[in-house]
């Protein structure tokens, strides 16, 4: 059995504000893999950079234990902890040219001049800036900063890589390319990375699991389909991609399903977060996402809602649609724009066919943790 690169156990962070006190991450527990790329993703304040932090040995965390290649470092300076942590701001020395900055490391822990040259010339042909090295941050572009900031990373050799929201500062074009340049470059190199962001389309394309934080806690870690497909928290639903949610009371439950009648008043038959039974009653949110759903001319066709456009968005590729189902229900969907097909139209009454394969009922009750 190999010993994990990382784990957490029950790791909490207490701080002081005022005369309160408040848990900015509790009881995180999270076993890392070596070679594992994964994300900590949540909004703003939810503790995924606190978490971090205390991995990094920037902060210290109140209760549990941090174990790194099987060592308790959770009281060890983080000078000791053999990482390597990529800022946001990538925190270049500007009057340091890219030789000197990507050294500076090695040159701390007093390593062999013969040996710094050849480190920094392989991390910087790694991250394609081998033409760069007399330059100096000031001459160089945003994507060329986070490069380098990545290659003094690299040159330590660090056992476990911690990146916290580095691609923020970059525009949205050079954001796409720069997420898979590190996925490329961590896949090669078979580094083991934690990168925390709030942007869900980075988590999604770029970790082997996702663990998604709210007001301290884990709502759920998984693998980017297993979060995306089987939400086990309303919050896990809406806060990946786009979700639907009509809160209703369950009919029924068997064979792995729940049921319940919804807007228009027929049965919709779908499965349940984690598998969990949903009693009669159960009041529940039936999760639908807007590209599982189809829109039909014929309000009245069988198998579907019977609804009227609120609102259509061409956005080139797709078209999003909002419904009215009457009674303060709406529906967003997302329809693959068709130039053959015609748009339906403001005020429109349309059939609305649900993908009962890929809805799911989660319970409103729900611990969310």
């Amino acid at each position: 059995m190999t010993t994990p690169a990382l784990e957490l156990q029950h790791v909490a962070k207490v701080f002081r504000k005022d005369r309160d006190i408040v848990r900015a991450v509790d009881d995180v527990t999270l076993v890392v893999e070596k070679g594992e790329f994964i994300t900590f993703l949540g909004p703003s304040g939810c503790g995924k950079t606190t978490t971090l932090r205390m991995i990094a040995g920037f902060e210290l965390p109140t209760e549990g234990r941090i174990l790194i290649g099987g060592r308790d470092m959770t009281n060890i300076p983080a000078n000791k902890r053999g990482i390597g942590f990529v800022f946001q701001n990538y925190a270049l020395f500007p009057h340091m040219s890219v030789f000197h900055n990507v050294a500076y490391g090695l040159k701390s822990r007093g390593e062999d001049p013969g040996r710094i040259r050849e480190k920094v010339g392989n991390a910087l042909e790694l991250v394609g800036l081998a033409q760069a090295v007399h330059r100096y941050p000031n001459q160089l572009s945003g994507g060329e900063q986070q490069r380098v900031a990545l290659a003094r990373v690299l040159a330590l050799e660090p056992s476990l890589l911690l990146m916290d929201e580095p691609l923020s500062n970059l525009d949205a074009k050079l954001r796409l390319h720069m997420r898979t340049e590190i996925r490329r470059l961590q896949k090669r190199l078979g580094i083991t990375c934690i990168y925390v962001t709030h942007d869900q389309a980075e988590a999604l394309t770029m970790a082997d699991r996702i663990m998604v934080m709210q007001k301290g806690k884990v709502e759920q870690i998984g693998t980017p389909q297993e979060i995306y497909n089987h939400p086990r928290t309303l919050f896990v639903a809406d806060f990946i991609g786009q979700a639907n949610a009509i809160r209703l009371r369950t009919s029924g439950y068997a064979d792995g399903k729940a049921w319940a009648k919804v807007p228009g008043g027929w049965q919709l038959a779908a499965r349940t977060s984690g598998g969990t039974i949903l009693e009669k009653g159960t009041e529940a949110a039936l999760v639908i996402r807007p590209e599982r759903i189809r829109l039909e001319a014929d309000a009245q066709a069988a198998g579907t809602l019977a609804a009227t456009v609120a609102a259509a968005t061409f956005v080139g590729s797709h078209v999003e649609y909002e419904l009215d189902l009457g009674e303060g229900n709406t529906l967003k969907a997302t329809v693959p724009y068709d130039p053959n097909a015609r748009l339906h139209q403001e005020g429109a009454r349309v059939g609305v066919r649900i993908d009962q394969e890929s809805a799911l009922f989660i319970p409103i009750e729900a611990k969310q943790g």
